[in-house]
């Protein structure tokens, strides 16, 4: 059963569930709690509430669209890196791979000021695109980039090569909320090496 939403009931607090709708979307609701819906009218509507494992579903389902790639709301991951590093490439940040081949050196080893070209995964359907600040070590370097937390430009966060080969394709990124690196590893292309 889905619940139509229309406009908001004053008396109901945000977050206390849904607002109220149609009369037969509370009738229903009703005869699903017991009740007839000639009751209903009698004693007038009742409040329905989400099930508290719907709510933290609906949190959880959120915060994961918003971590989606760089979407979301606030500075985008390819727009913040093309002021950083002046590379004339646009689209989805994947893609920003194969724009720059033939124009813009590409590499499995990090420096400074080279853009770190995330894959398309189900979590960055768009990829993402990081810009190198520092080479740390040989498995780990610190970028800036734009939207990894949403709406945020981060700077200084590390990223640690997990690959086989050292080759830079697998990598780990510090998540901030958590105070830890993340457990996720999320596949690469490489480097591009903006001409200097």
């Amino acid at each position: 059963m889905s619940l139509r939403r229309s406009r908001p009931d004053r008396r109901t607090a945000p977050g206390d569930g849904p607002p109220r709708s149609s009369s037969s979307g509370i009738a229903a609701r009703q005869r699903l709690r017991g009740r007839s819906s000639s009751r209903a009218v009698a004693a007038g509507p009742a409040r329905a509430r989400w099930p508290a494992s719907a709510t933290i579903s609906g949190l959880l389902l959120s915060a994961l669209l918003l971590l989606a790639g760089c979407g979301g709301g606030g500075p985008q991951c390819g727009p913040y890196a093309r002021s950083v590093t002046g590379l004339p490439l646009s689209g989805p940040a994947a893609g920003w791979w194969a724009q720059s081949d033939g124009r813009f050196a590409h590499s499995a080893r990090p420096r400074p000021g080279a853009v770190l070209v995330f894959r398309r995964t189900g979590r960055l359907p768009d990829g993402h695109v990081s810009v190198v600040r520092a080479v740390v070590a040989r498995r780990r370097i610190m970028v800036e980039h734009a939207n990894w937390e949403p709406g945020r430009i981060d700077r200084a966060v590390p990223v640690t090569d997990v690959s086989p080969g050292n080759d830079w394709s697998l990598v780990r990124v510090w998540w901030a909320p958590s105070r830890r690196m993340g457990r996720t590893i999320y596949p690469t292309f490489g480097f591009i090496l903006p001409a200097n």
